[in-house]
């Protein structure tokens, strides 16, 4: 075996020690489909130099030290451990913005299959937040040296994600509503709106996930454009619901179309909150406790 596969095969093994708490090596081999022979000669090195503790717990703040192996670049102000969830965040992420784009798809060729599919994404995102949840809670309960705070930052950013899945949700479901088709002048405004909102989701995360913190301008110059456009999309429902002989189901369009414009703008928002979370959790910048959407008012 190769030095690559040999460390993607130790990681495998430190993932099951860390998330599932095995108390024998031969639990772990098993749930590896290794042999314990194999599994003791890649936890020997670890245990000698004090990474890996008897009863099979890591030494967070040693294994710091072994970061380089897994292809992973720990920045200055990272403590221990913090880059296997982050591993995990990476890949939520990931899913949010692929049932982000499914949801918008459905929405623009007003697809009750597709729409469904988008929603059954927010299943796996949902197991995706308590799997983040649960290793936040074993790194906090088995590593003495945790810098608590800062651990308990993944798990912010892991129930950020799921918000915004959740506010996702809502454009598909515009479809499933039975609602009308919406018409080429406000189809234009959204498309600008996602496009808006899905960079702020994409540059915050990066952000966050490898401190690139220079990416907060650019956020905050997409929040002021998704506002304005959230603006002129109002303005147009409100336009056309003056013109408009309500009936109960006209009256559900325009609603659920409000929910879909809040919805990006929601985005929006959250995005602005991971990147200053970002900002707190490697420059020590305290965010303010305000939630954005009350800064503006």
């Amino acid at each position: 075996m190769n030095i690559k596969g040999k460390n993607n095969t130790l990681k495998a093994v430190l993932d099951v020690i860390l998330y599932e708490n095995p108390s024998t090596q031969d639990e772990i081999a098993e749930k590896l489909g290794l042999t314990r022979r194999y599994v003791t000669k890649l936890l020997q090195p670890l245990v000698k130099r004090g990474v890996v503790k008897r009863a099979y717990i890591l030494d967070l703040k040693k294994f710091d030290e072994f970061s380089e192996m897994f292809d992973e670049e720990p920045t200055s102000r990272e403590h221990a451990g913090t880059f296997l969830i982050k591993e995990m965040l990476k890949n939520m992420a990931e899913q949010v913005c692929s049932q982000f784009d499914m949801s918008f798809d459905a929405f623009l060729k007003y697809d009750e299959e597709m729409a469904n599919e988008a929603l059954k994404l927010d299943f796996v995102t949902n197991n995706m937040h308590e799997k983040i949840r649960a290793s936040v809670d074993t790194v906090i309960s088995i590593n003495p040296y945790s810098e608590f705070s800062k651990t308990m930052v993944f798990g912010e950013i892991a129930f950020d994600l799921e918000r915004i899945a959740d506010h996702t949700a809502q454009i598909a479901n515009f479809v499933l509503s039975g609602c009308y088709e919406v018409d080429e002048e406000m189809l234009d405004t959204l498309k600008s709106m996602f496009k808006t909102s899905r960079k702020m989701v994409n540059y915050s995360m990066k952000a966050f996930l490898n401190e690139e913190l220079d990416y907060k301008d650019k956020i905050m110059d997409y929040e002021e454009r998704i506002h304005e456009l959230q603006k002129k999309a109002l303005n147009n429902i409100a336009l056309q619901m003056a013109d408009d002989d309500m009936d109960k189901d006209r009256s559900t369009y325009y609603l659920s179309l409000s929910r879909v414009v809040k919805s990006f703008e929601r985005i929006g928002d959250i995005s602005v909150e991971i990147v200053d979370t970002a900002g707190e959790f490697y420059r020590n910048i305290p965010r303010t406790t305000t939630p954005e959407r009350f800064r503006r008012q």
